[in-house]
């Protein structure tokens, strides 16, 4: 419409300005198009949603289709409003600090990807994400953020990849990670990590779908290797550990060296950046430079070697690096091919991939193949198997040795207290009714465990004998032979006067029925 003296009134820019350009450039017409293209640039202009009531971009904001782009724009906070219908937000490159809750007022119900890399960023509330639950990609990488606090991202249910990496995060809450069931891949590279709480990887229940993991050029000093080791090969392809300050021992090097051997990523990609300090120095070393170096001298570990017995039930694992591949079978020691789960005889494949020998046999013993089909590439195992040609456990062997050895002691015991105390008595005609009874005191030169009477211990014919029990030694002398002898007592009167006193020397043998009296 003319305006002015003539002149056409300009209209405002708008996103779709240079549709026309790029539609004529493209074959259906050029500057001088005839009015028929009008119609077309006027659909395109109402089908942007920048040009509807969703919302406008933002001022030093590039924005296509539903991608509003604000890297390098000098911003100190986020953009506001934001339209509803963004689903990629770049901030990267600018100057945002701190990502409060209140960034986002409104639900971001499309936003799938958000980079905030290269702000500077040294805070980040829990409740930053509580509007943005469908967010698959979150880029917070070189910034200054120093701890990942408590159910930080418990509330991206959804998130896939998390790139954390150049920071300078040194605590890391075992509970940051909750809640992220669907993450794959988790960037922590290049901080200042000195543990990293593996636990979130050793059941897979807590991150079960995590196939990569970076630690990276961090501070870690020592590693679980037992633990790592536990992990699944298709998890630990993608565990990088190298730049790390690690102490030289055997453990990390049998780790490494089947990494190596089993070809995984981790290793053969980062072979030179695998090094660690050998103890008491500060050099520097290869991790698989240990190989009979002094002062470890570590020698090779054998890659899945399994001991058995006769008779065991043992599962051989398939630990492949390729994931979710379910084309396997296994091959005998004998050259029998094991295809289907269930199997018959003593081999059964199990639902896992894994193979389940029962009943061993020492045929048995041998080296075992897995053969895995994936898409793109074939692997094959190799889980050899030593069958000791004994039980553990034989079918009489029902007490152990600890066991036998306990009650036997005490049946011992038992015996010698019914030997010492519950002797019967024996009972006799006391012989030679003017022998006169030989004192007390001669009962000490009997030995305790003499299964006669003693000598002196005749009585009155026709009385029953007393026990030894009564008959024994005095009070005080608690059955202990006097070497010294018995002192003589002072001259009694009466028809005890007459008795003897017995020879020191007088000792009856231990195990005599006779007692001998000199």
């Amino acid at each position: 419409m003319p305006g002015v003296a003539g002149m056409p009134v300009p209209r405002p820019q708008h996103p779709c300005d240079g549709v026309g350009q790029s539609v004529a450039m493209a074959g259906f017409g050029g500057p001088g198009a005839p009015l028929p293209l009008m119609p077309l640039l006027l659909a395109l202009a109402l089908l942007s949603p920048w040009g509807s009531a969703g919302g406008s971009c933002p001022p030093r904001c590039v924005c296509a289709s539903n991608i509003l782009s604000c890297s390098q724009a000098v911003l100190s906070s986020v953009p506001a409003p934001l339209p509803r219908f963004t689903a990629v937000l770049d901030l990267s490159h600018n100057n945002v600090s701190r990502l409060r809750a209140d960034w986002a007022p409104v639900r971001l119900a499309h936003l799938h990807a958000l980079l905030l890399s290269h702000n500077g960023l040294s805070f980040v509330s829990t409740e930053a994400f509580a509007h943005v639950p469908h967010l698959r990609h979150l880029d917070l990488s070189s910034n200054r953020l120093r701890a990942l606090e408590e159910n930080l991202f418990s509330d991206l249910a959804e998130l896939e990849v998390l790139l954390l990496y150049n920071n300078e995060i040194s605590a890391v809450d075992r509970t940051a990670f909750d809640n992220l069931s669907r993450l794959r891949k988790l960037y922590l590279g290049q901080n200042r990590i000195a543990r990293f709480p593996l636990e979130l990887l050793r059941d897979g229940s807590r991150l079960p779908q995590l196939a990569l993991l970076d630690l990276s050029a961090n501070r870690l000093r020592s590693l679980p290797v037992g633990e790592l080791q536990a992990l699944p090969a298709w998890l630990r392809d993608r565990l990088y550990l190298h730049g790390n300050p690690l102490a030289c021992d055997c453990p990390l090097f049998q780790l490494v060296a089947r990494g190596r051997r089993r070809r995984l990523s981790a290793v053969m990609d980062f072979q030179e950046e695998l090094r660690c300090l050998l103890p008491n120095t500060q050099a520097h070393v290869g991790i698989l430079a240990l190989a009979g170096r002094q002062p470890l001298n570590c020698s090779e570990a054998r890659e899945a070697v399994l001991e058995a017995h006769l008779g065991d039930t043992v599962t051989l694992s398939c630990d492949t690096r390729l994931r979710g591949v379910r084309n396997r079978h296994w091959v005998t020691p004998g050259g029998e091919r094991v295809l289907e789960e269930g199997g018959n005889g003593s081999a059964a494949l199990l639902a896992n991939g894994s193979l389940q020998l029962r009943a061993l046999r020492p045929e048995d013993a041998g080296t075992y193949s897995c053969w895995v089909a994936g898409p793109l590439l074939n692997e094959t195992l190799y889980v050899e198997l030593l069958v000791h040609n004994f039980t553990l456990h034989g079918p009489h062997d029902t007490l152990n040795t600890a066991y036998t050895t306990l009650v036997g002691c005490i049946l011992s015991v038992v015996l010698v207290l019914i030997y010492l105390y519950l002797t019967p008595c024996r009972c006799c005609c006391c012989r030679g009714a003017d022998k006169p009874p030989a004192p007390r005191d001669d009962s000490i030169n009997s030995s305790v465990l003499s299964t006669t009477p003693n000598h002196a211990a005749a009585g009155v014919p026709g009385e029953p004998c007393r026990s030894r029990s009564a008959s024994a030694t005095g009070p005080g002398q608690n059955g202990r032979f006097k070497v010294g002898g018995t002192p003589q007592p002072p001259p009694r009167h009466g028809p005890k006067a007459q008795r003897k006193v017995s020879d020191p020397d007088s000792v009856s043998s231990v195990f005599s029925d006779t007692p001998i009296v000199v």
